[in-house]
């Protein structure tokens, strides 16, 4: 499939957000996934990206950012930039995009990737993802591209009242749930909506470990 292939696809698996499957169809995945992969790389599949990473599937893509529903003016942080991919999704559909990638190679070819295709609207920086960006919050929307155990408080505190979360949680010995978090008004407890059930690559840092 090409990518407006994909993006009929996806719309076919009931993406109904148009903005998104214009976003999809916009981009190149093969640009984003290593050269021995580049061939699978409009499949509806997850693929290595290298040091035990994937680039998400396009659906799972696709549903995350539709589920928190950007307009265009939001700020959004991304944790696990990854191959970049998921990044420039949102950077097509938001205002600016600060994202964190643990490991370094990723971070470096993410940045240069992301850097030559264009985007002026990414912010990038190497780090514990799990402790957030606090110098630029608060956020309008955080997603997470990698499972914590439960939801890191520190970026359930970098999220502006109103604001959704879409990140996967949950054990890699047992069940993961997508979850959508909206924060309510200060002091009530979020709204948690359960997406579907996922298999997605541990977050590290503080988050993963937290003791």
């Amino acid at each position: 499939m090409g990518d407006q292939a994909l993006a009929d696809f996806l719309e076919r698996e009931g993406i109904r957000d148009q903005r998104v499957l214009d976003a999809i169809e916009r981009l190149n995945r093969a640009d984003f996934v290593p050269e021995q992969a580049r061939a699978a790389a409009t499949q509806d599949s997850p693929l290595p990206i290298g040091h035990g990473q994937t680039i998400s599937q396009p659906y799972i893509v696709a549903l995350m950012t539709q589920a928190l529903e950007l307009q265009g003016h939001e700020r959004v942080l991304e944790i696990g930039t990854g191959s970049g991919y998921q990044t420039a999704v949102l950077a097509l559909l938001c205002r600016e995009v600060y994202s964190i990638e643990i490991v370094p190679s990723l971070a470096r070819s993410s940045r240069r990737l992301l850097r030559e295709l264009g985007f002026e609207n990414v912010y990038l920086r190497e780090g514990d993802g799990s402790l957030g960006w606090p110098a630029a919050a608060p956020f309008d929307a955080v997603i997470g591209t990698a499972a914590p155990e439960s939801v890191p408080p520190k970026l359930l505190g970098q999220l502006k009242l109103g604001g959704r979360m879409v990140m996967p949680v949950g054990s890699q010995r047992g069940n993961q749930e997508l979850l959508r978090i909206t924060r309510t008004r200060e002091g009530e407890i979020p709204r948690v909506e359960h997406l579907l059930p996922v298999r997605f690559v541990p977050m590290t840092g503080e988050a993963w470990n937290p003791g």
